[in-house]
């Protein structure tokens, strides 16, 4: 089936644009577009895409990181990949707080956006190139501050297993078959997780095992 994409962005050329290049490709299709972020999540709670594509900057409406936000508290299920202008690591940390499962640049090939597209459907983290140099360049301070091995060190290989696949974007039941185990043995794990690395979110997690290079970015 066809990966269903709602387009947020508020120029209208924009999303026009968008919405040909997405409907081109044999494995998408454009199920609906909004102005702002509230049309946004109005619209996805609605047909419940598969990908809502997000512009992060949408005055004077709700802007995307919000509605980015209030869309995955509510209907997490949902993937969503953020376009935007900003090549700039304090958006990309905001973006990923949000819950977004990608960040590209409106500046990017197209052929980088439909490969993003298709990279959160599959339920994978993607970061536009430059942004996963910040990330990285981050991971390295914290390695020669010795931050980053203690806290690899108390987790036990089955608990990297289950952060990965976290991160990965499985629910705790797909991991459970994954594992052969319960799903309360990989509830279980996720907490202890948590507690030990001081996380308190899946996007938490997410940024983690961007840092360890445990995520793909194709």
């Amino acid at each position: 089936m066809a990966i269903r994409v709602l387009i947020a962005d508020d120029h209208a050329i924009v999303r026009s644009g968008l919405g040909m290049l997405i409907n081109a490709q044999e494995d998408m299709e454009v199920v609906g577009y909004a102005a702002d972020g509230k049309e946004a999540c109005e619209k996805a709670w609605d047909i419940h895409p598969d990908v809502v594509l997000m512009d992060l900057s949408m005055p004077p409406g709700e802007n995307g990181l919000t509605a980015t936000a209030r869309l995955k508290e509510t209907a997490p299920d949902i993937q969503v990949l953020v376009l935007t202008m900003h090549d700039d690591e304090e958006y990309l940390f905001r973006v990923l707080q949000a819950g977004a499962a990608g960040y590209i640049l409106k500046s990017a090939p197209d052929l980088d956006l439909i490969a993003a597209i298709r990279s959160v459907h599959k339920g994978m983290a993607y970061l536009y190139p430059s942004a996963t140099k910040s990330l990285i360049e981050e991971f390295l301070q914290m390695v020669k501050n010795g931050e980053e091995q203690a806290k690899y060190e108390i987790l036990t290989e089955r608990e990297k297993e289950v952060l990965v696949l976290i991160a990965k974007g499985f629910s705790n039941k797909e991991i459970a078959e994954q594992l052969t185990v319960s799903v309360k043995t990989v509830e279980s794990h996720k907490a202890h997780i948590m507690e030990k690395l001081h996380l308190r979110t899946r996007p938490d997690l997410v940024r983690y095992a961007i840092k360890k290079g445990w995520l793909d970015f194709e």
